[in-house]
């Protein structure tokens, strides 16, 4: 049975309430901040944060399909959502500490709870969707949730850098005024924030869900549970390999998000190297970037329902795809490897030369596609499994979008070392794009026919 339309709002709000804490702690905000100001060597800081993004990914990988299968036997989803909710909220609460010059250790393992509760509890948050609305309804719904997660971190973003965080130079916010609070940048106070406010904000807008959207019922007691979902994990990583249909899309997906991730991840780091970017042009490149994928994220919604979630995320690769050769070929004087010149003077301010402003367009390109290609890709797993068997399955999901997530920044960053050429680096993102867009178009859909769509 369908969950009310009050039950289906507090499950999209999970999303509005967990984005922030990837949009300013771990990319534009606390991040940059721990790489340049905590660490002595900005190099060290990169290498370390680096470690810590690693490490929590290969505990989400392994344990993701363990936790995904226990919930099914558990039945109820809250349960582990709150749990993890509690350990997200203090560890991010806990880098307000994270002062510079203080150790990385501290920060590093706060941060890597954060991210591991926050990827954990996506798995059983995702696995609730089948039971919630008609099946015809999903890939709408997913989108829409996207896209309020979109809008939420923009909102946080925004307010971080309009009156918070504070330039160590001036003292002053991109506004030109004080950082409320009397939060001193040079302390990088405004930076350090960042983490009790993504906890707060994260407190009170997963409420809703917990209040409002239905549940599984009851199942076993947790000891029977777990032994019964170790037992069934091993069953189903033997039963995906007898349906290739989902086992080709798990593939097809493993491939292509290396390359999104990667995409999102060091476009930002090429731009600075390109073009000189600071933490402003970065922080509204990133703003624009969310208000792009929040119409995205609406317009995909429409066309899910429509032309189904397969033809939204072929659509959505190709133009990441186009995004990533724009941004490789883009340089000082040129774009599409100096088959168009760029002409024109530098304009001064923010992204002066057309070359920037060139950069920015293939950028919006990733903005509109970034998040249909995800929320697209959720319903499709989503239609193609039954509810009883959602928490394994997207359990093995999350597997999927972590269990190579090294490679492509491995290869970006293994290319640039051998070649000395950043661009000829960044080009493997395309490799991978490719790659799983060839594996995608020779996936069925449905990947498979859900045994049973019924509670």
């Amino acid at each position: 049975m369908a969950a009310s339309k009050r039950g289906i709002w507090g499950w999209m709000l999970f999303d509005w309430a967990a984005q922030p804490f990837f949009t300013v702690v771990t990319t534009f905000i606390f991040g940059p901040y721990f790489v340049a100001r905590m660490a002595s060597d900005p190099a060290i800081g990169q290498a370390a944060w680096g470690y810590g993004i690693a490490i929590s990914g290969l505990v989400i990988a392994v344990l993701s399909p363990v936790l995904g299968s226990i919930a099914d036997q558990t039945g109820a989803r809250k349960p582990w959502i709150g749990f993890f909710a509690v350990i997200q909220i203090i560890a991010l609460s806990m880098l307000w500490f994270a002062a510079p010059g203080s150790s990385l250790i501290a920060p590093l393992i706060f941060f890597s709870l954060a991210s591991i509760a926050a990827e954990f509890s996506i798995v059983f948050n995702d696995s609730m969707m089948p039971r919630l609305v008609p099946e015809k309804d999903i890939g709408r719904i997913s989108n829409m949730a996207w896209g309020l997660g979109y809008l939420g971190g923009m909102i946080v973003l925004i307010f971080v850098v309009a009156f918070m965080a504070g330039s160590p130079e001036t003292g002053k916010t991109m506004l030109g005024w004080q950082p409320i609070l009397g939060l001193d940048p040079a302390a990088g106070e405004g930076d350090r924030a960042t983490g009790p406010l993504s906890a707060l904000w994260y407190l009170v807008f997963v409420l809703p869900m917990f209040l409002f959207t239905p549940d599984s019922a009851k199942g076993l007691p947790i000891g029977k549970a777990v032994r019964g979902g170790l037992a069934e994990l091993k069953s189903t990583i033997g039963e995906v390999r007898r349906r290739p249909g989902i086992f080709r899309f798990l593939i097809a997906r493993m491939i292509y998000q290396d390359g999104v991730n990667a995409l999102i991840a060091l476009g930002g780091a090429f731009a600075a190297i390109m073009f000189g970017w600071a933490t402003v042009e970065i922080g509204i490149y990133g703003i624009i970037l969310n208000v792009v994928a929040i119409f995205g994220c609406l317009a995909a919604s429409w066309l899910d329902t429509r032309i189904g979630s397969k033809a939204v995320v072929v659509i959505s690769l190709l133009l990441l795809t186009i995004a990533a050769i724009g941004i490789v070929s883009t340089g000082p004087g040129y774009t599409l490897f100096g088959l168009l010149p760029l002409t024109g003077a530098d304009t001064g301010g923010l992204f002066k030369t057309p070359a920037e402003k060139a950069f920015i367009v293939f950028g919006l390109l990733i903005g509109l596609a970034f998040g249909p290609v995800q929320a697209s890709s959720r319903s499709y797993m989503a239609r193609s499994v039954s509810i009883d068997e959602a928490g394994r399955y997207f359990g093995i999901y999350a597997l999927s979008g972590r269990a190579t997530s090294f490679l492509a920044p491995f290869m970006v960053a293994t290319v640039t070392a051998l070649s000395g050429s950043p661009r000829l680096g960044m080009a493997m993102i395309i490799v991978f794009l490719l790659a799983g867009l060839a594996v995608l178009l020779r996936t069925p859909y449905p990947a498979a026919i859900p045994a049973r769509l019924s509670a």
